[in-house]
């Protein structure tokens, strides 16, 4: 296969997190001011749906751990496609709190079995070639940016010329081209040979990686908050359209970055140092919004946060992955990253709607990004402790 055609593939392929991530994840919080204000949503209720969406990303990694073997990486892709298209349209037909929890938890289902099946068919695009099936995964895992800037570009500047009504319309055109990339990458996975499992497998301890675990639990409660609620946060600070359009595309472009900023430590820092340091600055970008700063420095920091957190937000998963490489057996590669993820989904159930509830205690939601940030930095301190203890 020739370096054009796999560009292309993998090009084809990362429109998967663009749908998986950007649309059916993330987008949600863009949406969020306006749907509150036309369905009467207080936070709890807000924090609720993304719940539902996390714990659909639970029981989808724990369907595709499950059905994998069976379906394989392909088939669990493409239906996860299909599944989230759908999932994303409905969404933009219905206004009953409850079923658009249910189109919330679908959209998870779909993006898990999106992003995880995804993720093994990058790698096998150019198996043959390591430099070009790094590049692969990092093409692939991209997607999820260039979908976030997408959004930044045009989902705030789209509700403003709408009013809060017209979040319906931006569900529904965003299942719209959810569909064309269906299209595309359908297509794409069809050139990829199905992944090969690993032969046989191998026991593997939790207690020499707890520290990391434990971070990545603390990770996940942490960043969920941020991703649910900051366009809310901007909303209720009096930002514009166009603050809240950069602030987003910023958040996207700084995840885009971030190999190249990470991508060396990840590889060659011992133990959890590259974890810790990468929580830290997504620590640091969580804690950016709640600080009072002057009204005609605000929109600078919160840019700021934004490419904090963008520069953290994907790596740190990349840093578990790393962990797991280097202290680990290859057979248990999978049984460990897998336990990993599910950890990590299972703890995003809980902060959104917990952190919706303190903010309709408290009026406000300055506590609830406060206290996420800070779970991001004790995280950032509990990561540190890990030790690269190579199993057998």
């Amino acid at each position: 296969m020739n370096q054009r055609r796999i560009l292309w593939i993998a090009l084809g392929l990362s429109l998967g997190p663009s749908v998986s991530n950007s649309f059916a994840r993330f987008a949600y919080a863009l949406v969020l001011p306006g749907m509150r204000e036309d369905l009467s949503l207080n936070f709890s209720q807000a924090g609720l749906l993304n719940t539902a969406n996390a714990l659909g990303y639970l029981l989808g990694a724990l369907f595709t751990r499950m059905l994998v073997q069976r379906w394989g990486n392909r088939a669990l892709f493409n239906r996860g496609m299909l599944l989230t298209a759908c999932s994303l349209c409905l969404t933009g037909f219905v206004h009953d709190l409850y079923l658009l929890g249910l189109c919330r938890l679908f959209g998870g289902i779909g993006g898990a079995a999106i992003f995880i099946c995804g993720g093994a068919l990058a790698s096998n695009i150019a198996p043959s070639d390591p430099q070009w099936s790094t590049r692969c995964i990092t093409i692939y895992f991209g997607g999820a940016g260039v979908g976030l800037v997408l959004c930044g570009l045009l989902i705030p500047l789209w509700m403003a010329s709408q009013g809060s009504s017209g979040w319906p319309e931006t569900w529904f055109a965003m299942g719209i081209v959810a569909w064309l990339m269906l299209a595309i990458t359908y297509w794409a996975a069809r050139q990829i040979d199905e992944p090969m499992s690993a032969q046989g497998s191998a026991d593997w301890a939790l207690r020499p990686l707890l520290p990391a675990f434990i971070a990545y639990i603390g990770f996940g409660l942490g960043y969920i908050v941020y991703m649910t609620f900051i366009i809310a946060w901007l909303k209720a600070i009096g930002a514009s359209s166009l603050q809240m359009s950069v602030v987003w595309s910023v958040l996207g472009l700084s995840t885009l970055l971030a190999p190249l900023v990470w991508s060396k430590p990840i590889a060659t820092w011992p133990n959890g140092r590259a974890m810790a340091a990468i929580l830290l600055v997504l620590a640091l970008g969580a804690l950016l919004p709640v600080i009072p700063f002057e009204p005609a420095w605000q929109p600078f920091a919160m840019q700021c946060s934004a490419a904090l957190f963008g520069l953290g937000m994907f790596s740190a998963p990349s840093s578990i992955s790393a962990l797991i490489k280097r202290t680990q057996q290859k057979q248990a590669w999978g049984s460990a990253m897998a336990t990993f993820t599910i950890a990590f989904a299972a703890s995003q159930i809980v902060a959104p709607v917990a952190s919706g509830i303190l903010a309709d205690w408290s009026g406000s939601l300055r506590s609830g990004l406060a206290l996420s940030g800070l779970m991001i930095l004790v995280s950032a301190s509990i990561a540190w402790l890990q030790k690269d203890l190579k199993q057998g």
